[in-house]
């Protein structure tokens, strides 16, 4: 492949844009200080063990002690991020940053010593901790930075550094190892992980040093070249989920090239069943260590085996909508890497964070808008963005839907919580006039939260299927799932015949559908898949059966509208049930963290339902429907709260909506 089908004009420009922003900004690109800005800096240094969100809530609340503590979030944005990343470290150093303490009687360097191969430049990041009472000044490189009494400041180190008019002793930064080379085979493209002894990964010349959520190194492709320490190294490779992982310790020898030949077993084949899997929801380039080229995720996704990527343009805090050049490069054609087993595709999210976030998958053409509220009114409404992208051909989703943790019971008071949360408000609207096709039930976020309100909509009678989209952002490094591979959660769609974006399209509109971290998940009810109705007499008698592949599943369930039906463990579960009223199916598989799964909770899978329609009525349970008459009297109390509105016509717009998706639901009470 030509690298000019893969870097046309346009989209080299932009990322010699995304470079530059990256080189005079840092890691946030310039972008404004919301406050999921200001964590993605921190959470470079920050992985999940360490806790930015409330640490940084106890600064606020030392700054503004007048503020109740349910309104400390909307200053998020204005904490000090070099003392909340101090501060939530609590005295612990990571491997990227090592710090310099500042104490009354001097100073010393801590550090997770770095391997640095003979000859290679060593520089890193270094985080100045000062416990003294009064204002220092530290030169770093020649440049003088002043850190505040007990404060922090988060620099950059390549050579030298002064204090008190005495040079630091930065030995304990690195240490210098003689070169090897390490040659990586498998046969097909594959994830790589290959790590010395202390965890320290190693990568290919011009791969980005990425981490996973578990900070495991890794890297794509076949046939690779790494150069090593001459010391024991140990390589992994797996596929994706659909593969096992398998792993070989080597000692290279110094200036020679090792041959490691190494491939993962195969856990089951989806493509071979007419299921193929998809990542909805994945960026190139959206802030981050380092912008990303469509070649990264072309290796990503060969080297996942995943079936289907839909990479999205979008914006962040500002107008700057990123990889929008590589939209109107590419919209509705297959990007130049696609083949007969694996579509990938660009297209949108869709963004506004007091009411949500719309990806869309397969659009044939270029949207007139991309978000509201970042500089401009919340207005319109989603709805008008859902309609004009399925008008476009797009199947319209919303991502990362919830991030408030709450089960089955919750009344929609604890779902909608309030602030400009990023949370999918405006979703009980939009299913009930038809603007959105799915719900990522799988996402980075909350997804027991989401899994709830995904049953609740479906009970309301809205037909809905269940997708996944990891958010997965390839110009990271190392923040948690951002950085993880696209793919650690898939969407599998039951596709009539081969595979293309239309085809993929039509199966996740029909809901022939599971969405999971990893295990394989198959539900039928009398003989019936996801997607199907079955329209019944009263008093029919149903078998439903559930099977699972994969390690890491624990318990299965099948549930209807009505909740739990049958519970069991891994493998095999069958039930029976006597068809009464109008319900649906749905299969639950789930199990506690596990290497396979990347999301903190650990694995995860859930079906689209099996509809079952008796004597001619469709489910609509009257608790679901009045729970979503709630939902959208609170998303008016929200709305008027927390959103921005240049006349009161605007406003007016989406009280109207919510109108009109409230007749929708008291037409279906009893």
């Amino acid at each position: 492949m030509r690298d000019d089908a893969l870097l046309p004009a346009l989209v080299s420009a932009a990322l010699t844009d995304y470079r530059a922003l990256r080189d005079a900004h840092g890691p946030c690109w310039g972008e404004p200080s919301l406050s999921y800005v200001v964590q993605a800096w921190a959470t470079v240094f920050l992985d999940r063990r360490y806790d930015f969100w409330n640490t940084g809530l106890r600064q606020l609340a030392e700054r503004y002690p007048d503020v109740p503590a349910a309104e400390l979030e909307d200053h998020l944005g204005e904490v000090d991020p070099d003392r909340v990343v101090r501060d939530a470290l609590g005295g612990d150093v990571v491997d990227n940053l090592p710090v310099l303490r500042l104490t009354p009687g001097g100073c010393a360097v801590e550090a997770v010593t770095r391997i640095v191969l003979e000859g290679e430049p060593c520089r890193t990041a270094l985080l100045l901790d000062s416990s003294r009472d009064e204002p220092v000044t530290v030169i770093v490189d020649g440049t003088r930075y002043t850190v505040e009494a007990r404060g922090a400041k988060v620099v950059e180190v390549a050579e030298s550094v002064v204090v008190d008019g005495q040079p630091v002793d930065l030995a304990p930064l690195s240490r210098r190892v003689a070169a090897a080379r390490v040659r990586l085979r498998a046969g097909f493209p594959c994830r790589w992980s290959v790590t010395s002894a202390n965890g320290q990964g190693w990568y290919p010349d011009g791969a980005p040093p990425k981490l996973d959520a578990h900070r495991r190194p890794f890297f794509h492709g076949d046939d690779l070249v790494v150069a090593v320490p001459a010391e024991p190294v140990t390589v992994t490779v797996t596929r994706g989920m659909e593969y096992d992982t398998a792993e070989v310790t080597t000692t290279p020898q110094a200036g020679a090239e090792t041959l490691v030949e190494l491939a993962p077993e195969r856990l089951y084949d989806a493509a071979a069943r007419g299921w193929y899997g998809g990542d909805l929801h994945v960026h190139l380039n959206w802030m981050g260590e380092e912008p990303a080229a469509p070649e990264l995720a072309a290796a990503a996704q060969r080297g996942e085996d995943l079936h289907v990527l839909n990479l999205v343009a979008g914006n962040v805090a500002s107008e700057r909508v990123y990889d929008v050049e590589a939209l109107e490069q590419w919209v509705g054609k297959d990007l130049p890497w696609s083949d007969d087993r694996h579509v990938a595709r660009i297209g949108v999210e869709y963004r506004n964070d007091v009411l949500g976030h719309c990806t869309a998958f397969g659009l044939r053409g270029l949207p007139s808008r991309y978000h509201s509220g970042f500089g401009t009114a919340d207005w319109p409404p989603n709805a008008a963005a859902c309609e004009e992208l399925k008008a476009l051909g797009g199947i319209v989703s919303y991502g990362h839907p919830f991030h408030t943790a709450f089960g089955d019971d919750a009344p929609p008071d604890v779902v909608l919580d309030r602030g400009r949360s990023c949370a999918a408000r405006e979703i009980v609207a939009d299913a009930a006039l038809g603007l959105i096709d799915s719900l990522d039930v799988l996402n980075h976020s909350s997804v027991l939260a989401t899994a709830a309100v995904y049953r609740r909509l479906i009970g309301a009678g809205n037909r809905l299927a269940v997708t996944a989209g990891t958010d997965a952002v390839l110009s990271f490094c190392r923040r948690g799932t951002a950085s993880a591979p696209p793919g650690w959660e898939r969407v599998y769609a039951n596709v009539a015949g081969p595979l293309t974006a239309e085809s993929y399209a039509e199966a996740i509109l029909l809901g022939r559908t599971f969405a999971t971290t990893g295990p394989w998940l198959e539900l039928t009810v009398n003989g019936h898949g996801p997607g199907d109705t079955l329209e019944l007499p009263p008093g029919q008698e149903l078998e439903i059966a559930v099977s699972t592949i994969g390690p890491e599943v624990e318990q299965l369930e099948i549930r209807t509208a009505a909740g739990v039906l049958a519970q069991g463990p891994p493998g095999r579960l069958v039930a029976t049930m006597t068809a009464d009223e109008p319900t649906y199916v749905v299969a639950v598989a789930t199990g506690g963290p596990h290497p396979r799964s990347q999301h903190r909770r650990g694995a995860y899978a859930h079906t689209s339902p099996v509809y079952l329609d008796v004597a001619g009525g469709h489910v609509a349970r009257e608790a679901d429907v009045r729970w979503c008459l709630a939902w959208l009297d609170r998303l008016e109390s929200i709305l008027r709260e927390f959103g921005r509105f240049d006349t009161p016509a605007q406003l007016d717009d989406h009280l109207a909506l919510y109108e009109r998706a409230r007749q929708v639901y008291r037409n279906r009470l009893p």
